[in-house]
């Protein structure tokens, strides 16, 4: 029996990967932009759908372990590829912190309020878990991430069915802020806000050497995964601000467990709790996996220690999996003051921004990859087409980032400086 992932298996990581807390949060945060939210998602969409046909392309060519670098490393060389590499794996652990963080606190109405230090334990005690779940394997890690993505796809397909007898056009109303905004000002910033729901839609190409058939399997789960992910945010998001008001979803706390209480009844909130947290759950697995294969890849490489490419009995990554779990413990304990909190949430916003400089250089790395492979094998209108739309859809979404949000992204790939410098003085 093989050990290596099939194609359902990846198709789970990458949902996984992408439908994470924001499928529960982001229609209240667009309820104040009307109807001109489901632009947002529209166009972000789109823009995902055309990273993954990127994506599909450069992992057909380059089936190798660690994903975004080894495409960097191909057309800019190993500098360029070690600043991806370094930036893309301490976003990964970084952005897992808010997704411990919420996979605990859904399940809030189902456990009770209990101490900080209590939810710490929880937090710790998952992280622990769902690291040495990853111990198991990428075969293991994978069966689990199909398992969970089924688990939270299945409600999330079923509400806004149900949702559709209570809904009311009239419930989409625009704030007061949206309302003094123009129609392209507005379309930027849900952009920009639904663009967040797709982040994690290349992490399928981190574990390339343990899945079956790579340049084939992997395209496939991509884009039918990005695809998939983008109806499925559209149909959710569309329900849940046809069935309440605007100026109460946009106060919502809550906004799925409010369009159970009205679609059902009774204590129906439970049951949204446990799926939110099961859907965390999937994207913190995800993400674990990834965080793991991208050290992996890189140390291959050369680029990282040759430590992080140990593995155990079982395949997996075990000091690359240690450290980011390590790295993941000290941001839980800063969450516990709730000041400390707001500014770890506001990192994984800065985090974001990171993953588009990373989407920047990989549709870059496509272009010079076309470019001189041309002689060999002219590509084609359409491929020349996918390179500078997701190019142009990147730039379009940095430059409408805060210079503040974008200078604070900047950080996370200087922080990779001293480990390089080490690594060229062969120090480390």
């Amino acid at each position: 029996m093989s050990n290596k992932l099939g194609f359902w298996s990846v198709f789970g990581l990458v949902t996984g990967s992408q439908i994470g807390s924001g499928v529960f949060m982001l229609p209240a945060n667009l309820a104040p932009y009307g109807v001109l939210s489901l632009g947002g998602w529209v166009i972000s969409g789109i823009g995902a759908i055309i990273l993954a046909l990127v994506f599909a392309q450069l992992c057909a060519k380059f089936p190798r372990t660690g994903g975004p670098h080894a495409y960097v490393q191909e057309a800019f060389g190993p500098r360029v590829a070690f600043f991806t590499g370094w930036t893309y794996w301490v976003i990964s652990w970084v952005s897992s912190t808010a997704v411990v963080t919420a996979s605990i606190s859904y399940l809030t109405p189902l456990i009770g309020n209990h101490s900080s230090m209590v939810h710490l334990y929880l937090q710790v005690g998952l992280l622990l878990v769902i690291t040495a779940l990853n111990f198991r394997g990428v075969k293991v890690a994978g069966l689990a991430e199909f398992f969970l993505t089924n688990l939270k796809i299945i409600p999330l397909l079923l509400m806004p069915l149900l949702a559709l007898f209570f809904f009311d056009v009239k419930n989409f109303t625009y704030g007061e802020v949206a309302s003094q905004m123009s129609v392209h000002h507005i379309l930027s910033h849900v952009t920009l806000l639904t663009l967040w729901g797709f982040i994690g839609l290349e992490s399928a190409t981190t574990p390339a050497d343990s899945i079956e058939n790579p340049s084939r399997t992997i395209p496939r789960a991509v884009i039918l995964g990005t695809l998939s992910v983008a109806i499925l945010y559209f149909m959710n998001s569309l329900s849940i601000m046809g069935v309440i008001p605007g100026h109460e979803l946009a106060n919502s706390k809550a906004p799925y467990a409010d369009v159970a209480r009205v679609v059902f009844g009774g204590n129906w909130h439970l049951a949204i709790s446990l799926i939110a947290s099961i859907v965390c759950i999937g994207t913190l697995n995800a993400w674990m996996l990834a965080s793991g294969q991208i050290a992996l890849g890189l140390a291959q490489d050369g680029l990282m220690p040759a430590f992080f490419a140990r593995r155990n009995r079982y395949g997996a990554p075990f000091w690359s999996l240690v450290i980011s779990c390590s790295c993941i413990i000290p941001l839980l304990v800063f969450t516990l003051d709730e000041n400390l909190s707001h500014q770890i949430n506001k990192i994984i916003d800065f985090s974001v921004t990171s993953f588009l400089f990373i989407y920047v250089i990989c549709a870059l790395a496509f272009l010079k990859i076309l470019k001189s492979h041309a002689q060999k094998a002219s590509p084609s209108l359409w491929q020349w087409m996918c390179g500078g739309v997701a190019l142009a859809f990147c730039i379009w979404a940095i430059s409408s980032t805060p210079f503040e949000t974008l200078l604070f992204a900047s950080f996370f790939t200087l922080s990779g400086i001293p480990l390089y410098l080490l690594r060229q003085r062969k120090i480390i």
